[in-house]
């Protein structure tokens, strides 16, 4: 007998932030809607400059989020909505500037704002320039959120847009679909 999939059925909400890495996330999206999950996708202005909504929209059957203040679904703050119907938050890619608001606690767009609401887990699949990685401030952060309990998927090294050669490419999909079905199976096991 064939095993279902731990991510059919689930309520996963997908925040992508502005790097060259969001169009790696359009396949990760197809792949969870493929796995049969239910899938919610919230955007970074800086975002739209890589990948457009539609193309998230077509794959969901659903609205795209980008907005803390024109409510779509949720009229009582879509960061309260989605947080209440998610099992889990995935950010990928997660930017250096998303990485910095997050393990400060701050807030300004919808994308941050959701891990302060969520109940379920936070994931966050890093991608920057191997240099950007580095730094001692990035490191931190990094080291920030794990100590806030939220799952860090590490970036891999290889070829990057820049160029350069080292960490900072974002997980491959395939990681981080692993991860993602690890963590939701042992929720529903609990």
């Amino acid at each position: 007998m064939d095993s279902v999939d731990p991510l059919h059925g689930r309520e996963l909400l997908v925040g992508v932030t502005g790097g060259i890495a969001a169009f790696k996330v359009i396949d990760l999206v197809s792949k969870l809607v493929q796995a049969g999950a239910q899938v919610s996708v919230v955007m970074t202005k800086a975002a739209s400059q890589f990948v457009r909504e539609t193309s998230f929209e077509a794959l969901t059957n659903r609205p795209v989020y980008n907005s803390l203040f024109r409510p779509r679904e949720h009229f009582l703050g879509e960061h309260i909505g989605l947080a209440r119907r998610a099992e889990l938050y995935l950010i990928a890619p997660a930017s250096a500037n998303t990485l910095a608001k997050l393990a400060h606690g701050f807030a300004p767009d919808l994308v941050s704002t959701l891990p302060l609401a969520m109940t379920g887990p936070v994931v966050v699949a890093p991608a920057m320039n191997n240099e950007m990685w580095s730094k001692p401030a990035v490191q931190r952060n990094v080291q920030q959120l794990r100590d806030d309990g939220l799952q860090i998927i590490e970036p891999a090294e290889g070829w990057l847009s820049c160029g350069a050669v080292g960490p900072g490419r974002m997980a491959d999909v395939d990681t981080i679909l692993a991860t993602l079905r690890t963590l939701v199976a042992a929720r529903v096991a609990q």
